[in-house]
């Protein structure tokens, strides 16, 4: 791996700030399974990223990967970090972008709403965050800020899918590829691959016209009981998946393996039609030179909804109101965080004062009458904060600032 030369552990000094690094919109999927980060080796990046930035959550999925810090790193020295902690190739600096504070957060907010998917309004993407927070929390790199971020974007999320009632008519790449198979009027299917992805895309298929469903899986064990019943539905060993292409007329890949696992060496010579799920992908492209295979992968499936796509925009649009009221709602939170360190402060100040006062009582309960030495002691405590507060009033008037030291003074001390 090239490491960069500007690559900085730490900036002293700074004020850290809420900020993201993610993969550019418009690139293919060749280029967003560059920066794919698996499950397996997640909570060892997050770590990582922890360790040399700040506080971090890493959101990455088939369409997208973004790395949200709050970090005192500025913007060249964190993209530097990012890249050597997750070991990025450095060539691929210009297919990123960045943004930082309210740009951050509008971004997460349009993001837990749909506005950014592949397929506009999806509705898995909600879950993928909720899974990335709960992976940040158990490897204990997030807190503050950034959690508090997360925590409102997921109600946002939550909120907008409500109103919108997108879950009426929900949609998501296993449904519109469930729903695409069904208007080629095919019959026999093949799912390679069953974790999230893969079920759903039985859920969709066996509620289709589909005659069979093979599902290739590496553990036949984990295979659920519930399917059964369902004749149609056929669990099969990934090893031998091969030996049932004949059978079948349509392929759906979902694995998670970092090779290709199907070739044109692998497939008869007859007409396929194969969805690619995976990134990075399942299928080589060399299948095309069959002749007979009509291949869709990530992008080319989110095209096919345009129609639908138009309507939820629309939709969409007419509610966008509730995330700009989660987002003005945590840039308020965050503003009156920022006193956290001056109220306890002053919290810690009060304790103080009490402790004294608290002592002196136990010192003196017992020489004298105790009724009078509260009454004495309460009047002490209050002269006290009065004083300063008349010593800090005069200094103002000196400095010629009284007028808002008066209101702020009358704010805490009278009606």
């Amino acid at each position: 791996m090239k490491q960069s030369k500007y690559f900085v552990i730490a900036n002293v000094g700074a004020d850290k700030m809420i900020q993201l690094i993610g993969i550019k919109s418009q690139c293919d999927i060749g280029i967003r399974q560059k920066f794919s980060i698996i499950s397996e080796v997640l909570e060892d990046k997050l770590k990582c990223i922890n360790e040399l930035a700040g506080n971090v959550l890493i959101l990455s999925t088939c369409n997208r990967t973004e790395i949200y810090v709050d970090s005192d790193l500025q913007e060249k020295e964190l993209i530097d970090t990012i890249f050597y902690g997750l070991g990025w190739e450095y060539e691929f600096i210009p297919y990123i972008f960045y943004v930082k504070h309210k740009h951050a957060v509008k971004h997460l907010m349009e993001v837990s709403c749909g506005f950014h998917s592949k397929i506009l309004g999806e509705d898995q993407i909600l879950g993928q965050i909720k899974r990335a927070y709960e992976a940040a929390v158990k490897a204990k790199t997030i807190k503050g800020k950034l959690q508090k971020l997360f925590q409102k974007a997921l109600a946002c999320g939550k909120e907008f899918k409500h109103v919108c009632e997108s879950y009426k008519t929900p949609v998501s790449i296993p449904s519109i590829v469930a729903k695409e198979i069904l208007n080629m009027n095919i019959k026999k299917c093949m799912i390679i691959g069953f974790g999230r992805m893969g079920k759903l895309l039985l859920k969709y298929l066996n509620n289709s016209r589909a005659q069979i469903i093979y599902i290739a899986v590496r553990d036949l064990s984990k295979t659920n009981d519930l399917y059964n019943k369902y004749e149609r539905i056929r669990f099969i060993p990934f090893k031998n998946r091969k030996n049932y292409y004949n059978y079948v007329d349509c392929i759906v890949s979902c694995t998670s393996a970092p090779d290709k696992i199907i070739s044109k060496r692998d497939l008869p010579c007859r007409k396929f039609t194969i969805f690619d799920l995976a990134v990075p992908k399942d299928i080589n492209r060399d299948v095309l030179d069959l002749g007979n295979v009509t291949l869709y992968d990530l992008d080319s499936i989110s095209t096919i909804d345009e129609k639908n796509k138009i309507i939820r925009k629309e939709t969409m649009a007419k509610y966008r109101y509730v995330l700009e009221n989660h987002i003005q709602e945590f840039i308020k939170w965050e503003k009156l965080y920022e006193l956290s360190p001056e109220i306890q402060k002053i919290k810690s100040y009060g304790d103080e004062i009490c402790s004294k006062r608290i002592t002196t009582f136990k010192n003196k309960k017992y020489t004298k009458d105790n009724d009078i030495l509260v009454k004495t002691m309460i009047e002490s405590t209050a002269r006290f904060y009065m004083n300063r507060a008349i010593e800090v009033m005069k200094e103002e008037k000196l400095k010629g600032r009284e007028e808002e030291c008066l209101k702020l003074i009358n704010k805490i001390f009278c009606k």
